[in-house]
Formats: structure tokens, sequence, C-alpha cells
């Protein structure tokens, strides 16, 4: 059920019998030298597909482009500016709200929209709505704790393997991660995050200054196949299926 291949007519019966609809949103980003910069929007469209064959929910179009400063240098990303992305974002909200919406469903492809649609959600919480933010990759962690990952490692190159191995160019998956600590006792352990003295704190730094390649996490990419992506997103998409049902039930 897509709202793009609706006339208005049909769209105007759906919002009449429903209050439920799903809204993706990623990024065009670098995801390490392997991954295709649409990585965060890829994934999350190919869960869509997924609920599609199982849900009857209906399903605004993806929109593809996020919140990215930290990896704005690298050729091809695409950053929006917070403020930017939280005025569009909202008005698609807002549109949906007024047509009929009242259970929005945000699934979420990049940690860079957080913030964005948390303000969001609070905002239509007191207009009597409510917005449910999915971010896949950290539900995924709790469906399988051995699929949890950081950015560009195994968990999202097996999410691309699951979209379309092709698009992973492995010949650029590399050896170990080589992050650039600020000194030799102030040891860089993520996109911010730096331990001193057994203690992490945050020293915010561009990506490519964190580290060459563009990928961080614990899960080097050469861990991930075709399966696991497969399984991972079918088992996605499985679990939101089931919670759009359990939502309807819900009175607001």
């Amino acid at each position: 059920m897509r709202l793009s291949n609706l006339t208005w007519p049909k769209a105007k019966k759906y919002f009449d019998e429903n209050d439920m609809v799903i809204v993706a949103i990623g990024s065009i980003e670098c995801h390490g030298r392997h991954l295709p910069l649409g990585t965060d929007t890829l994934i999350p469209d190919k869960i869509l597909e997924l609920i599609e064959e199982k849900s009857d929910v209906l399903i605004a179009p993806t929109i593809p482009y996020g919140a990215c400063q930290s990896l704005e240098d690298y050729p091809g990303t695409i950053n929006i500016d917070n403020e930017v992305l939280y005025q569009f974002l909202y008005s698609v909200i807002d549109n949906l709200y007024r047509h009929g919406a009242r259970k929005i469903l945000i699934l979420n492809g990049h940690g860079g929209n957080i913030k964005v649609i948390e303000r969001i959600g609070l905002s239509f919480e007191k207009k009597g709505a409510m917005v449910v933010m999915l971010n896949w990759w950290l539900m995924a962690w709790d469906m399988n704790p051995k699929w949890k990952g950081g950015h560009g490692g195994g968990e999202e190159t097996a999410g691309v393997m699951g979209v379309d191995p092709s698009l992973v160019d492995e010949e650029e998956i590399g050896g170990p991660l080589e992050l650039k600590n600020i000194s030799d006792n102030l040891v860089a352990t993520g996109f911010r995050t730096i331990r001193f003295k057994g203690v992490e704190f945050e020293v915010l730094r561009n990506t490519p200054n964190v580290t060459d390649n563009g990928w961080i996490g614990p899960d080097h990419p050469n861990t991930a196949t075709v399966e696991w992506g497969k399984e991972m997103l079918q088992t996605t998409a499985n679990y939101i299926v089931d919670l759009i049902e359990e939502l309807k039930l819900v009175k607001l």
C-alpha cells in the first residue's frame, strides 16, 4: 500500500478507515570504502518491501537524505542541516496528520536523524498523535545480540548484502580498523569517544580525523554474509508487522 501509487480518493478512503502510516528516512553518506553511499536508505527500503508483503499499512515515500555533518567531507555525502531536516520532516508528518494519520511510524536508517525525530515526536504527542521511532539497526541488536554493529561494519554490510550483494565492493573491505588517537594516552574508541585512564568521554571530531576509511565499529565488514543480511532484514520486517498489529489496538 504505497501512498505514491494511490489516487487521492483512495488515499481519502484509507485515512477514513485507518490512522496509521509508516515513513522511512535514511541518508546519503560515507559508510567506508566498501559500501554504497545510500546504505542507510537502501536497507529501510528493503525492510519496507518485506513489510508490504505482510501488512496493509500505508507506506509514504522514503526520505533519502539525513543529517550527517561529521561525514560531509567524504565525496558524495549529502548533509542536511538539522534545522532544515526538522522543518522538512515536520511538514511531511504534519500533512499526514492533517489527512488523518495519528500513529506515525518512522523507520529510521541513520543515527544522525534521531534528535530530529525525537523533537518531532514530542511535538506531535501534544497534538494527540503518536510518533514511533524504529531505528532498525538498534532493534536488530535486541533480536539477536550477534548482529550488534557499528557504522559500515558487519551489521550494515550484511544488511546491504541482503538487499543486493553486488552493491558491496568486497575488494575495498581492507584490514583491521585503525582509529586516530589524540595522543598515546588519549585513545580513540569510536566516532567521538576517547578513553583515558579507563574512562570514556567525547571529543567532537569530523570522521576523516578519526578514520580514513569511514567505517567504525566492533564488527568488521569481512564478517558479513548474504545469509546474515537476509535473515536480519526479514526478522526485522516480521517484528514491525507484528508491532503494527499491536499498535492498531492502541486508543489515542
